[in-house]
């Protein structure tokens, strides 16, 4: 703590808009009438990160999980009281920069998973939208397992418009005609009775979340993780 608050240390740049959302939302989530009644947060907003998609489907790539290390060391050294990361491909390196650390890091996945049982009860299967890297890795399954769920990831062309969105937040070029595209395709899976809820599984999805149009309950992992960061330290 410093000066009796708890410190948020935010493992963040993967990619930058989605860490300023998270920073955005906590500050418009904090009940404040001053500037001191906010949280106070210490972000590495580091872009450099090595390429987390490329690294788990390509292979050969720059490690990740070192620099991730690196910068969990430098935000504990700095005093934060636990580490987030919102970014839910990442979370593959978890137990690295948890073992790096002796300061909790808190579990996206999990707590997302969590939320969902507790928050909706009724849901069974779940439509997962993330990265193609997360169905390769299985970052998922044993998180829908222990919480009773089902994952249903998208067919294969409709996967391909997901990654088509998350490349563009990415790369700030998002179109209405890519947003049109993506809600249509993924709608999809709901009219086939395939799924009964929506997981945002990458913060880049979480950027666009006012954008959404489907009908079932769309779950934003990264506003879970905003709530949770509001709850436990405001």
């Amino acid at each position: 703590m410093i000066d009796g608050h708890k410190v948020v240390g935010v493992l963040g740049g993967m990619g930058p808009d989605a860490t300023v959302e998270l920073m955005q939302r906590v500050i418009a989530a904090t009940p404040a009438q001053d500037d001191a009644d906010h949280i106070h947060l210490l972000v590495d907003n580091n872009p450099k990160v090595p390429s987390r998609i490329k690294a788990l489907l390509e292979g050969g790539a720059a490690e990740p999980g070192p620099v991730l290390a690196g910068m969990a060391q430098r935000l504990a050294q700095s005093g934060a009281d636990f580490l987030v990361i919102p970014c839910n491909t990442a979370h593959y390196y978890h137990a690295t920069v948890q073992e790096a650390v002796d300061i909790p890091v808190w579990h996206l996945i999990g707590m997302s998973m969590r939320f969902l049982r507790v928050e909706h009860p009724q849901v069974k299967r779940v439509g997962l939208l993330a990265s193609s890297a997360v169905q390769k890795i299985d970052l998922f399954e044993p998180f829908f397992k222990l919480a009773g769920l089902v994952g249903v990831y998208p067919p294969a062309d409709t996967q391909a418009v997901v990654m088509q969105l998350i490349r563009a937040v990415k790369a700030g070029s998002v179109s209405a005609e890519l947003i049109a595209d993506y809600n249509e395709r993924v709608a999809q899976m709901a009219q086939q009775d395939q799924v009964d809820a929506y997981l945002l599984g990458c913060s880049e999805l979480s950027v666009l979340r006012t954008q959404h149009t489907q009908t079932l309950p769309v779950i934003d992992s990264l506003q879970v993780l905003v709530d949770k960061i509001v709850a436990e330290t405001a």
